[in-house]
């Protein structure tokens, strides 16, 4: 019988991009790396539950749905979540950034000091900066400012940030459009007491996903599908976002779609050039012994 993994999504490390497991494996996903795997012919796909907990009930979920969560866990999850406002006492210091994912398409957020950059790259950010740092409720007072007063929006929907990808300025132009904004921004009145501004310094994250080179994309994988194969070689890896060259060309997976079915190593040696689940295609470019993981 073959072996069945869980996928448990994609996460950033310090040695670069990792597809988690259940269990508590990863597999490292370098640019040249060959993925391949077959989703379970007779499964499904299950809620994945929320705050580390298991859905009580293994409800079932759409295969589009990115959260992979029933409409109960969904609530949970969200009702402690800093990114939907629902925590004002979380007593730990916060940052305001400004994050850069392609010519006009910069969003202010804001992420906890402890976790570093590691927002930034979950959400595929090329190149971002902090504006400020301290209390929750002072972070979130200058992002709704910024978004008031300079309509710098608070996301930007991945859709429009693969579209860019492909085809990005040198960073000096990355760098230039962040650092005007961040001034900006420093010019407000208004700007609470209580949060220290930070000087601009940028962070470029193009090397670190690997689009020096990037090809468009020719399409997206919109659901997995039981039965269905994934297959190709990593070209870049931004956010959640796994760019594959594919039997069909350019391809790109959000490795969110993986949670919650059950996996499997796919049989045959061109298992790499094959794609069998729904593509929806982009009409301009753009659009050891113990095995430690599935691939």
């Amino acid at each position: 019988m073959a072996r069945v993994w869980r996928c448990t999504g994609l996460r950033w490390s310090e040695d670069g991009p990792l597809l988690g497991w259940a269990g508590g494996r990863g597999s490292p996903l370098p640019q040249g790396k060959v993925v391949a795997f077959g989703v379970v012919s007779e499964g499904r796909r299950t809620c994945v539950g929320a705050r580390g907990n298991p859905c009580p009930v293994r409800a079932g979920v759409p295969g589009r749905s990115i959260g992979a969560r029933c409409e109960e866990c969904a609530r949970l999850d969200r009702a402690h979540s800093v990114a939907a406002d629902t925590i004002a006492d979380d007593p730990r210091p916060y940052h305001v950034y400004l994050a850069w994912f392609g010519p006009a398409q910069v969003k202010v957020g804001i992420t906890a000091v402890e976790r570093g950059s590691a927002r930034l790259l979950e959400q595929g950010a090329v190149c971002f900066g902090w504006l400020g740092r301290g209390p929750l409720m002072a972070a979130r007072r200058v992002e709704e400012m910024l978004r008031a007063a300079l309509k710098v929006p608070d996301r930007i929907p991945y859709a429009e940030k693969r579209l860019v990808r492909a085809d990005l300025p040198g960073v000096e132009e990355r760098v230039g459009e962040l650092a005007e904004l961040h001034g900006r921004a420093l010019g407000l009145a208004g700007w609470p007491e209580s949060l220290e501004p930070v000087p601009f310094q940028a962070v470029d994250h193009f090397g670190v996903f690997g689009l020096g080179g990037l090809p468009a994309a020719d399409g997206v994988v919109t659901e997995l599908v039981a039965g269905g194969v994934v297959g190709g070689e990593v070209l870049a890896v931004a956010g959640p976002d796994l760019h594959l060259a594919t039997g069909r060309g350019t391809v790109v997976l959000d490795t969110r779609l993986m949670t919650g079915w059950e996996l499997t190593a796919p049989v045959g040696e061109g298992a790499r050039d094959v794609l069998t689940v729904p593509v929806r295609e982009l009409k301009s470019p753009g659009d050891g012994s113990v095995q430690d993981g599935l691939f």
